[in-house]
């Protein structure tokens, strides 16, 4: 006897892949689980305003990049005659613009679009090098010492230290705060005094997210190396950590704007959040990520709504075998319910039963005509499929002639599926009697409508067509029920009068 361990061990492993495949697209291209969820989209413009001198200028802007929660999926510029580049230098990425000659206010626009995303691909930089040890005047430095030796002990790591920093800072009643505060700004005396102590930090230009926010300034912030990540911490409050709704967009720990040949330089940012649907958000994300995008969705629009169907076949599949091996239900023909229910799922329900019954009703009375006259299968066939669109057209006339415009989707009804169908249906009248024929035509048209239920549904629709991996959940269940041998449930009438005695 055959071992049907191997079988069971294949089965595991394709509902397996089958669900990690559907994890690993929800996670790295953000493909929702249910449909109709929308995704945020931030729009920030940076908005350069200074003045030219008559002298060639050369603006360049930090510009930000993919972080953790947000997804750069965009950026683009706005400044009449000026040439741009967008350059990756050793402090970070930056955009560059360049005139020969400028006079008078200048303006210069620089928009991005940042995706919300908590699973963003975020590229960290550790820090390069050690940096130089900066110098204080001689009090200063004394209380800076002071500072440094109260933090360390009152912390573990870089982090702790950093958290104790901040806190003596904003201790109202610490002399050696006051003194350094008197002498530098806040978020510099903190970076100061930590490159002074070995830690290693930078400063962080960022802005807080604020729908329809104008004209905001970019606030400076601490960052610190934890050894695998930059933790941020806003000076003023000691806060630890990015919070909701900020965005880093300067880490190159030199200048926000660097301009030559002009005066007067601000940087004012605009922001503005919209919903986009997640179809839009997954395919910004996979451009932006550089990610190759193997779903569906990379096919032309006219491929991708005939996929649409196609996908949902094997659910309805699964729902015929079910039904057929586990109810016990009869079906004429195997399959016919699943291309009936894509025909119904085009007509519409009510439209797709009443003809579904008037062409097999009709093509019953004209075969047993046919059966009269003894023809061969192939011709007798042949003659059915003639019949058949002879009466989807003459159905289709009628409708369109009264006004009945559902009518006119009738011809989507599959013709060489029906006439097999009248076909068997004939044969049954003949060998088993009208009785048959009732169940096996009522067991389809049950099965057609319940696999059309399943199909318009939408978490249904939503699921097949993003996750290719329900493809092999569902094969590995139809392999399972394939080694039922039991009894059906509309077979466990027959035992009833057993279980009475």
């Amino acid at each position: 006897m055959t071992s049907k361990i191997p079988f069971y061990i294949s089965v595991v492993a394709l509902v397996v892949a089958g669900i990690m495949l559907s994890v690993f697209r929800h996670q790295t291209y953000g493909v929702p689980w249910t449909p109709g969820e929308t995704r945020q989209v931030w729009d920030i413009e940076a908005r350069l305003e200074f003045s030219g001198q008559g002298e060639p200028i050369k603006a360049s802007l930090a510009a930000p990049h993919t972080q953790p929660g947000y997804t750069l999926i965009s950026e683009s510029a706005s400044s009449q005659g000026y040439g741009v580049a967008y350059l990756e230098t050793e402090t970070g990425r930056r955009a560059e613009w360049s005139i020969r000659e400028a006079n008078g206010p200048q303006t210069i626009y620089y928009r991005t679009q940042f995706l919300v995303d908590p699973n963003a691909d975020v590229e960290v930089i550790p820090p390069q090098g050690e940096r130089n040890q900066p110098t204080f005047s001689g009090p200063v430095e004394a209380a800076a010492i002071a500072l440094i030796d109260r933090s360390e002990k009152r912390s573990a790591d870089d982090i702790t230290f950093t958290r104790e920093l901040i806190k003596t800072l904003n201790d109202g009643d610490s002399q050696n705060a006051a003194l350094i505060l008197n002498e530098l700004p806040k978020v510099e005396a903190v970076d100061k005094i930590l490159a002074y102590a070995g830690v290693p930090s930078k400063i962080a230009g960022v802005i807080e997210l604020e729908d329809g926010r104008r004209r905001q300034s970019i606030q400076p912030m601490n960052q610190v190396w934890d050894g695998k990540a930059w933790q941020l911490f806003n000076p003023e409050s000691g806060a630890q950590g990015v919070g909701p709704n900020i965005l880093i967009w300067d880490e190159s720990n030199v200048s926000l704007l660097d301009l030559i040949g002009g005066s007067n330089s601000q940087v004012l940012f605009s922001m503005i959040a919209q919903e986009v649907s997640a179809k839009t958000a997954t395919n910004n994300k996979v451009d932006a990520d550089g990610l190759l995008n193997m779903s569906i969705h990379s096919l032309p629009l006219e491929e991708q709504a005939m996929f649409k169907t196609i996908m949902l076949i094997p659910i309805g599949a699964l729902i015929v075998v079910f039904l057929r091996v586990i109810i016990g239900l009869k079906t004429s023909g195997t399959f016919m319910p699943v291309l009936i229910a894509v025909a119904f799922v085009q007509t519409q329900l009510v439209t797709g039963i009443i003809g579904f019954l008037l062409i097999v009703g009709t093509g019953l009375i004209i075969r047993s005509y046919l059966s009269r006259l003894n023809l061969l299968l192939v011709a007798r066939i042949s003659a059915v499929i003639i019949t058949v669109i002879m009466i989807i057209s003459v159905f289709t006339v009628v409708a369109y002639r009264i006004g009945l415009t559902e009518g006119l989707s009738i011809t989507f009804f599959p013709m060489i599926i029906l006439s097999w169908t009248i076909e068997r249906m004939s044969i049954l009248w003949e060998e088993e009697g009208p009785k048959e024929v009732l169940m096996q035509g009522g067991g389809s048209l049950l099965t057609a409508v319940l696999v059309y239920l399943a199909m318009t549904n939408s978490y249904v629709q939503h699921l097949t067509f993003n996750f290719i991996g329900l493809q092999l959940i569902v094969l590995g269940g139809i392999l399972l029920l394939g080694t039922y041998t039991g009894y059906r449930l509309t077979e466990l009438r027959r035992f009833k009068p057993l279980a009475e005695d």
